[in-house]
């Protein structure tokens, strides 16, 4: 196992010096300062309007949702653009050549560079859920519940999309990759809320067609379910925001969605090391 934590540590190197992981950081710095002037002048306004504290509470909680949010769509982009051209791109370059020469097995190389993006994966999900849950707690009071759960579930959601993406980038050229994987991502994005509006609407033709895209790729249902879990129960309850799921996913979905993980994991193994190079 020497050979997969010294592609980690190389690949999880190289991942922090892109110029991609910077941008995402600023990216995510604006957006969080963004977010606390969003938020500081919000609670202004309510105080000022003498909004009673349980409503003050729910508006000022379904802001936070909608911080979450970016930060978890920030998490997911990325995931799948600081991997996408991890193995398409260096067969392509000739690169993976001077790498399964060396005395590492072909699964030890795609396993070491999976456990690098997904360690860098995971201290961008910390920073930015640290960082919203931050503003949302000095600004207006309000801790998030089970935000560690939240946080956990998007964090799955990541690794879901980053093991599409190497998986993919085994079988096709990086930008065949992107397109395939941000497509899939696509599908589940539309079919997420199409099965949270069927659920309102009381739709069961509407909630088929959810659910099935919920199945080509359980990304977006993981988020619902970290969203469902990080409000508030009358929020949950009462559909009070556009995040408090009518319908959230069940713990069946969130194990649908990890072997989905394992799955795909396995595939790109496989075939990584079975495909000529």
């Amino acid at each position: 196992m020497r050979g997969v934590w010294i592609m980690a540590d190389v690949t999880f190197r190289e991942a922090t010096r892109r110029k991609i992981v910077w941008a995402a950081l600023l990216a995510g710095g604006a957006f969080l300062t963004l977010f606390a002037a969003a938020m500081h002048f919000q609670a202004k306004d309510l105080a000022r309007y003498n909004v009673p504290p349980f409503i003050r509470y729910q508006v000022q909680s379904s802001i936070l949702q909608v911080g979450f949010y970016a930060a978890d769509v920030l998490a997911v982009l990325l995931a799948i653009l600081t991997s996408v051209d991890t193995i398409s791109g260096e067969i392509a370059s000739g690169t993976i050549h001077a790498i399964a020469t060396k005395p590492v097995s072909r699964w030890q190389i795609l396993i070491g560079k999976w456990i690098g993006f997904a360690g860098m994966v995971a201290v961008y999900v910390a920073l930015m859920f640290a960082g919203v849950g931050m503003v949302g707690r000095v600004v207006t009071g309000i801790v998030t519940p089970r935000i560690f759960l939240g946080g956990a579930l998007v964090y799955l959601e990541c690794l879901l999309a980053l093991t599409m993406t190497v998986m993919c980038g085994t079988w096709f050229s990086t930008l065949t990759n992107g397109v395939i994987v941000i497509g899939l991502h696509g599908i589940a994005f539309i079919g997420g809320w199409i099965e949270q509006i069927a659920a309102l609407t009381n739709s069961p033709h509407l909630a088929t067609v959810g659910i099935i895209s919920s199945l080509l790729m359980p990304s977006e249902a993981l988020w619902h379910r970290a969203s469902f879990e990080m409000q508030s129960s009358f929020a949950r309850t009462l559909q009070f925001t556009p995040f408090a799921n009518a319908s959230a996913p069940s713990v069946t979905m969130i194990g649908y969605a990890v072997a989905y993980l394992m799955i795909a994991f396995a595939t790109a193994i496989h075939h990584f090391c079975e495909r000529d190079l």
